[in-house]
């Protein structure tokens, strides 16, 4: 027996590759599926079953695909109900792969269908709970994300969630590893460790949410404490997921189309497109096509994405660093941005070469800052989360997190400078980008953040105060 954590780090996200005897099963793959076949043909095996926990709302899976691959079935647990064709597996059954078998358990709560899958070894013994968006390793699924399509409230997910946990997953033994959809970053929960493996037994004594004398009402009051939305194409994704989805091959193919310097500007207006530049912060503020939105793909890149631009049939066109087109096209199909029309050939520099007007952006260093900054007369937003400006903040600062910018972009008063900074510039050029694109000049943007104005002897907040209201 083998089993395999395939952790894609951009996602926060775990899918499970298992083999036994000649036999394979995988736990929500993700979109392409190349990783998973080249396995199976290197470790001879045949893939028998596709486990889902879920439908997931922040990445896409590729379960389909992967199934009309290799011809393995497609499983997912009680009240799932897709497009396809798939197994509907009741609570408690089991599926053989080789010598071990994979126990079915209805874990209801982050959403109806959630489904847990517990591995018994070769003697029939407990071995691995792979827990989906049910239980992390330190925290538990969010119970918020499928009110509307369960016709219920967040409370009465949470109190069915509280029930899961403690009837189907902390009956088990303390010696079962824990092998979590997700850790820390990912917005399907609030509180997950850095770990991505655990055991029962430690997170009986570790994970708030499973403490022995917790009450389901206070059970309720902690998870659903402090959740903040959900990015807005978390339901376009679990859509996506639910009825099938173009192939990535597809998608890949039309990503990587090459669009010359001459023809871009043209095309991205004929399709409406977005121009995505995915270069560093540094190098998109020299330069840049105008109107282009930066999103580093060094950073979290596909949740911005996703947080930000929303609306996944959105045509998107690309600038980026040479030799990253294919991997910007594949981190994009990750979370359901599919429309991709090409990419910029030869990059920026290509774009400047053939002599086209270019854009960028007014950046300063932390110590040039500190010279022009006057407290209680400059005006200094910060985008970084709300918990880290709580942390510590330049006196006096704004707090407007970057994640809710299309809310906060209409107090900005056209007419009145501003600085505006993130912890290390990877976030501040973002909201720098969108907004230039949007009309806005009147800022000059901070390089290197917080982290780097924290050495300078501009005065700062070090304790937990209440957040100020940018107004117009």
């Amino acid at each position: 027996m083998k089993i395999e954590q395939i952790y894609t780090g951009c996602l926060a996200q775990g899918a499970y590759y298992i083999t036994s005897n000649g036999e394979a099963a995988i736990i929500d793959p993700l979109r392409e599926t190349q990783p998973y076949t080249d396995r199976l043909k290197n470790d001879n095996v045949k893939l028998k079953y596709i486990f889902e926990t879920h439908f997931h709302a922040d990445f896409v899976s590729g379960h389909v695909d992967l199934g009309k691959q290799t011809g393995a079935s497609v499983v997912y647990g009680p009240n799932a109900a897709p497009d396809f064709e798939f197994i509907s597996a009741k609570d408690n059954q089991e599926f053989s792969i080789g010598n071990i078998k994979i126990k079915v358990l209805h874990t209801p709560g982050h959403t109806m269908e959630s489904t847990s899958y517990l591995l018994l070894d070769e003697n029939g013994k407990d071995h691995a709970l792979f827990s989906g968006d049910t239980l992390f390793i330190g925290d538990v699924g969010r119970p918020d994300l499928a009110q509307k399509a369960a016709s219920m409230t967040q409370d009465d997910l949470a109190g069915i969630l509280y029930h899961s946990l403690r009837d189907k997953i902390m009956t088990l033994a303390d010696d079962v590893i824990v092998y979590p959809a997700h850790g820390a970053g990912s917005a399907c929960g609030k509180n997950m460790s850095k770990e991505t493996v655990s055991t029962i037994g430690e997170q009986k004594e570790k994970n708030y949410a499973l403490r022995a004398d917790m009450t389901e009402a206070e059970f309720i009051a902690e998870v659903t404490d402090g959740l903040l939305p959900p990015p807005a194409y978390f339901g376009m994704n679990v859509a996506m997921n639910k009825s099938g989805i173009e192939s990535f091959d597809t998608v890949l193919n039309n990503g990587m189309r090459a669009i010359y310097a001459s023809e871009f500007e043209v095309v991205a207006q004929e399709t409406g497109a977005l121009i995505l530049d995915t270069r560093s912060n540094v190098d998109f503020a020299k330069g840049y096509v105008p109107q282009s939105i930066n999103i580093g793909i060094a950073g979290d890149f596909a949740p911005w994405v996703g947080a930000l631009i929303g609306d996944v049939k959105q045509p998107i066109m690309l600038v980026t660093d040479a030799g990253k087109e294919e991997e910007t096209v594949t981190r994009l199909s990750r979370v359901g941005f599919d429309h991709l029309i090409g990419y910029l050939d030869g990059g920026y520099a290509s774009w400047t070469k053939a002599g086209f007007d270019s854009d960028k952006v007014t950046r300063i260093t932390p110590e040039q800052f500190a010279k022009e900054v006057k407290i209680g007369e400059s005006t200094v937003i910060d985008v970084r989360k709300e918990t880290e400006y709580k942390a510590e903040h330049v006196d006096e600062a704004f707090s407007k997190p970057l994640s809710s910018i299309n809310e906060w972009v209409k107090d900005i008063n056209p007419d009145e400078h501003f600085y505006m900074h993130c912890a290390g510039g990877y976030r501040s050029m973002i909201a720098a980008s969108i907004l230039q694109a949007r009309g806005y000049r009147n800022f000059t943007e901070v390089s290197g953040g917080f982290n780097e104005i924290a050495k300078t002897d501009v005065p700062k907040t070090n304790f937990v105060c209440q957040s100020k209201v940018l107004k117009a």
